[in-house]
């Protein structure tokens, strides 16, 4: 049995969940949510908790038990409290701004790189160099912040660049004369 699958998910009083056949929607505070999923994972709601099953033990069944728990406890959580992402840019002159509902990022390049925000993605840059990336769905959150990071990653040598807060850098040794 898997250690996360078998665990109930805990719905918060402010949160409406509703299951059809392979689909489940969860409303809350921050927007509303909807994923499908494998007919192989059965999902039903009792009480205040949601349980998800499995039809067999399969290997493939089994990977999907767990996968399809996580999945909703971040539908969860991301329609109650959402989730960000922050990222850091080191280098002389690379700055970002919002216009919009765009980010401009000036990272080295002879012209600006803007990146259009997707639906329920917020945008918010702290002193020019820290950008916060801030959503409901936990992998469109990851996904925009792997994008930015893209535009610039961070090189080993003097470590400019954009890498994610708190994101150790391996520094390597340059030329010696």
């Amino acid at each position: 049995m898997s250690r996360i699958g078998k665990q109930p998910v805990d719905i918060p009083e402010k949160v409406d969940v509703s299951i059809d056949e392979s689909q489940i929607t969860v409303k809350g505070p921050k927007g509303e949510l909807i994923k499908e999923f494998n007919s192989a994972v059965k999902v039903r709601l009792e009480d205040d908790q949601i349980i998800v099953e499995r039809a067999s033990d399969d290997r493939i069944d089994r990977s999907l038990h767990g996968l399809v728990r996580s999945l909703i406890e971040s539908m969860v959580v991301g329609v109650t409290d959402g989730f960000e992402k922050r990222l850091e840019m080191v280098g002389v002159g690379y700055s970002a701004k919002v216009k919009g509902s765009a980010l401009e990022i000036e990272a080295g390049y002879s012209h600006p790189v803007i990146i259009e925000a997707e639906d329920d993605i917020e945008f918010e840059v702290e002193k020019n160099t820290n950008i916060i990336v801030r959503g409901i769905d936990k992998q469109q959150v990851g996904d925009m912040a792997a994008r930015i990071r893209e535009i610039r990653k961070p090189e080993p040598y003097k470590g400019k660049g954009i890498k994610y807060a708190g994101e150790h850098i391996r520094r390597k040794v340059g030329k010696t004369g």
